[in-house]
Order: C-alpha cells, then structure tokens, then sequence
C-alpha cells in the first residue's frame, strides 16, 4: 500500500506498508521532508511496524513521538502528517494528481443563487455526474450570509442590514457569517469527492484543501499561514474563513471567503460582533479582524482572482468550465424551494 501527504506549508510525506494479520508490517517513510539525527528515520519505521491497521492518527503519531530520540528535530512535517500518510494508504486514497480538473468562473448571480450552485455541484460531483471543481464566485447584491447553525437575531443587526442594502441567506456549510459586499471579497468553493480527504482528520482536511491558495497568495507576495481550524492569515491578521459541508453520497464542499476591501464601520454595523469572540483574536476591534487583500498586494480584485485560476490549473492541470444550463435550472429551483424561504433562513431563530 502506498500513501502520500502534502503537508500544507510543508513537505511530502510518502509511506510504504503492507497489511498482515490485521497488522502494520514492512513500513517505510519517506519524503522531501529534514529530520536530525538520521537514523531517527529508522526509529519512526520500527514504531509504526507492528500497530494494528485500524489505529487512528493520534494513536499512531504518539507511537512514532514516543520513540524518537531526545533531541531529534523533524522539519517540513510532523508525527501528526506520518499518521495521516498512513491512514490514506490504509483507505487507498486518491491524490489531486488522480482527478481531472475544472475551473469554473461565470457570470455573477445572486448570493442566494451561489449558495443553491454550491449544493447542486457538490451533490453532482458526489454522485459521478461532474468532474472535481474549482469555483470562483461572483453576485450581483449585497448579503451576509450566516453559517447553517448560526442564530439569525445573535448574528445579524436587521438596522444596520437595512441601512446599508445587506440581504440575509443562510448557507448550507457550518462556520461564522461573512459579509458580501459587491466587489469587497474573493470567495471559492470546491467540490471534491470524500476520497481525496479520505484518512484526513476533520481540521486537516481543512489545510489540506486551502493549501493552493496559500501558494497562490505567497506567490502575491503575502506570507500567508494556516491558523486552525479555519482561518487564512497574513502577517497583519486574518484575511478570510472556510467552512465544509459533506454530503451522504459522498460530495465535499469546502468554501473559503478572503476578504478583499471591506469598510470596517458597515461589518461592526451589520454584524453582531461580540467582545467575546474578538478577544479570542487577540484584537480590539472588528474593524482590526481582517486584512483586506487589497492593501496588502495593491492589486485588482480580477488580478487576484486571475492569480489564483492561474495558481490551481498550473498545480493540478485544471480545466476551464462551466456550469451548464441544466444546473442552472436546478439551483434555481431549489432557490425558490429552499435558499429564498423563511423556513430555512429562520431555522435557527
């Protein structure tokens, strides 16, 4: 068996291993990775040889911790990025390189409709009917959209909502709310079968899925890092949120929103922000939270987009696509069934 993990901001993990007796045996690492001394190489392939096939990655990154030397220095990975090496050779499963890829920008829509695509997309992606998708979207009014299990009266200020034309939808992904002004942000989805994050943890899939777009940043000339669960930060904050959301058939979605040029006084007036989540930044102010990429690469809000297209097809080899019409039709069905009713906005009050 055979299994690879790209640690995000790090270096390949690569194992090796064979199944028997319900056991790990004939395990090999290896990696583009630094690791002192060497033949602490050696230690972590004895550690994992002999744990029983079903460990999970804390178990089996605790088994190689607990056998390395004092002192040895792992750079580029960790325990933590062996175990889920293992864990996807154990469920043989698939890398980026196993998928044929499209990018998908089209032509805006409203917000309640990009949260109907997202469903729809993903729900054809798990089920066959669509290759894996990279898509960058774009919207034609103003709306917060919050998280599936947020409340709408703690989340949302309906004054500051009505003074500034914000609109209210509901999405179908967990996470916090985001708002969506017209050209002030840059927001992707992916829809990507559950094999490709298969033997991930839940928060590793998360880095796991948004590492393209740290590249893509850095290659802007920010240094971006991953900051767990969700966020993407920069050197002077944060500068936007993921969320997830797996379908039973097997369908991933996984979001992101960088924020591009927001007004701080709109956000603290629309959203209800409170003390207790700013202080757990680290920040005074909401106006502080985020970083808007335009001051930081001092570019157009299309270039930045371009950059990422730019960044994913070269990574991965994608595709330009499209959405068809017939998926059109469906989303938009399901806007009027779903995305526009108050039922659905009002399902956590």
């Amino acid at each position: 068996m055979h299994g690879e993990y790209k640690v995000p901001g790090g270096k390949l993990v690569v194992v090796d291993l064979e199944e028997r007796e319900g056991r790990i045996h004939g395990f090999h690492l290896a990696g583009d990775f630094f690791l002192e001394p060497d033949d602490a190489l050696d230690d972590i392939d004895q550690a994992v040889n002999g744990l029983p096939v079903e460990s999970d990655v804390p178990t089996i990154a605790a088994a190689i911790r607990a056998a390395l030397p004092e002192g040895a220095q792992l750079l580029g990975f960790t325990p933590e990025s062996v175990a889920t090496a293992i864990r996807r050779a154990l469920v043989t499963a698939p890398g980026w390189a196993d998928f044929e890829w499209e990018v998908v920008h089209d032509r805006p829509v409203s917000p309640r409709m990009n949260l109907a695509l997202d469903e729809v997309l993903t729900t054809r992606v798990g089920a066959g009917l669509r290759k894996p998708t990279l898509r960058l979207w774009e919207w034609n009014e103003n709306a917060v959209v919050i998280g599936s299990f947020q409340s709408l009266r703690n989340e949302v200020d309906p004054a500051g909502a009505d003074k500034y034309g914000f609109d209210v939808v509901r999405r179908i992904s967990g996470g916090g709310a985001m708002l969506m002004a017209a050209n002030s942000i840059v927001t992707y989805s992916l829809y990507v079968p559950a094999s490709l994050v298969a033997g991930m943890t839940f928060a590793d899939s998360y880095a796991f899925l948004d590492d393209w777009v740290l590249q893509a940043l850095r290659s802007l000339g920010i240094d971006a890092v991953y900051q767990p669960l969700n966020d993407i930060a920069g050197p002077h904050g944060k500068i936007g949120g993921a969320a997830q959301k797996r379908l039973a058939n097997g369908g991933v979605l996984h979001h992101a929103t960088l924020s591009y040029d927001m007004d701080g006084q709109v956000l603290t007036e629309v959203l209800r922000i409170g003390r207790e989540k700013l202080s757990d930044k680290g920040t005074v102010s909401a106006a502080k939270r985020v970083d808007p990429l335009r001051s930081q690469t001092g570019l157009p809000r299309d270039q930045v987009i371009d950059r990422f297209i730019q960044t994913f097809t070269t990574l991965y080899g994608a595709t330009e696509g499209h959405i068809t019409d017939d998926e059109y039709a469906e989303a938009e069905a399901l806007v009027e069934s779903k995305f526009a009713t108050d039922a659905w906005l009002q399902r956590v009050p």
